[in-house]
């Protein structure tokens, strides 16, 4: 190593993130398998979770609820996890060696604690003290070329020495050379099914390799196979958990182009390899440097453009949650008027409408137009976009 090396090395390692304050939520036990209710109850996604738990308080007012939600609503009566459901996950996670660590407390990685609707909860397994580090997500074609996998070797490889974390979804082609290249100095891969589940098949060994010397996350239960509807969370995660993206190769349809969409939403570094323009697997990371992403050929690119970010004192903590699930009060039904329900209803669409427009032209107060939109989704009436944006659902559910 140069003494230039040296020097930048050092940099890097003094910029790593300083959070502000002391995690904002420990969870007991009980309070904890409440969430875990919560979140595997029917149509209950993170951004119903996070509007039940500043609606009602906490998990168990909420779960208590979602009955007279759902029927509200026009629906039938939800299924809800019961507590021996929750119970038997917690088992098998616990003899798995997982750890279920939920927004906010110590041990959630603290990028993924400021996107919008982050995962409630997480398993984790492996090394926690790799998520104090600054992290890079390296992503890139499954049918990738073997100078794509070369290149994605050696950033990773690079960004170690420099102790950042390599963030990947262990997926075939680059995901598989990058979490290789970072098993030395570490690397934490994130599934799109359970923590004990591998895919693709052929990466069990490396699976178990990343699960003893670096990090493995997941949002989903143990045993459960990953759909297709997983693996677009599972990017998600994968940007924002990290300071940066970098995509290696990538056809215009890439996965890899979705992770780098997340991270460009979620106010993240997004670099490319600029590819050869007979290449299709180049297609997608040549059009994002025309939309304005970094150039990466070098481990340089990446370290100086987040020196001066990850100098900055950074304040990573949960600010999600209205409440911090102290004691709360029994569950009391809400009334609201089924005229009020009806104008809720005649402001939304099949197309995303801005929730405070919702309020503005129905003249409702907001907390009204909160439960009535809650029962509507609860009752799989309602669709959420991200960014305030909600729509009604289709006949057939689409």
């Amino acid at each position: 190593m140069t003494p230039r090396d040296t020097a930048r090395n050092a940099v890097i390692a003094a910029n790593s993130p300083t959070i502000a304050g002391a995690p904002i939520r420990r969870l007991n036990e009980e309070q904890k398998l409440n969430w875990l209710r919560l979140l595997r109850s029917e149509n209950v996604g993170p951004v119903t979770f996070r509007a039940l738990i500043n609606q009602f308080g906490s998990a168990e007012a909420a779960l208590a609820a979602l009955p007279d939600l759902s029927e509200r609503g026009g629906g039938r009566r939800i299924g809800i996890c019961s507590r021996r459901q929750a119970e038997a996950e917690l088992r098998t996670a616990g003899r798995l060696n997982a750890t279920l660590v939920a927004l906010g407390e110590d041990g959630y990685p603290p990028w993924l604690n400021v996107i919008e609707a982050p995962p409630p909860l997480i398993y984790i397994k492996g090394r926690k003290e790799l998520l104090e580090r600054p992290a890079v997500a390296i992503v890139g074609a499954r049918n990738s070329s073997a100078a794509g996998q070369k290149f994605a070797r050696q950033l990773a490889a690079a960004l170690g020495q420099h102790k950042v974390l390599i963030v990947s979804g262990l997926a075939r082609g680059i995901d598989t050379a990058a979490h290789r290249a970072g098993l030395e100095q570490g690397t934490a891969a994130v599934l799109a099914g359970g923590i004990d589940i591998c895919y693709p098949p052929e990466n069990a060994e490396l699976q178990r390799l990343i699960g003893e010397t670096g990090l493995l996350v997941s949002e989903r239960p143990p045993g459960l196979q990953p759909r297709g509807k997983d693996f677009p969370r599972r990017n998600r995660i994968i940007a924002g958990m990290s300071a940066a993206v970098a995509v290696i190769e990538g056809s215009l349809r890439s996965g890899s182009l979705i992770t780098a969409r997340f991270a460009a939403e979620q106010g993240r570094e997004v670099f490319a390899a600029p590819g050869n323009p007979l290449d299709p697997r180049a297609a997608g990371t040549n059009r994002l440097l025309k939309d304005g992403a970094n150039i990466v050929t070098c481990v340089d690119d990446i370290v100086e453009t987040l020196a001066p970010i990850l100098g900055k004192e950074l304040d990573l903590r949960a600010h999600v949650f209205e409440d911090l699930e102290e004691e709360s009060e029994a569950y009391v039904s809400i009334p609201v008027a089924d005229n009020h329900r009806d104008a809720v209803l005649s402001g939304l669409g099949p197309a995303p409408s801005d929730i405070d427009e919702i309020i503005r032209v129905t003249e409702l107060d907001a907390r009204s137009v909160h439960i009535i939109l809650l029962e509507l989704e609860l009752a799989g009436r309602l669709e959420r976009h991200g960014q305030q944006l909600v729509s009604l659902m289709s006949a057939d559910g689409g």
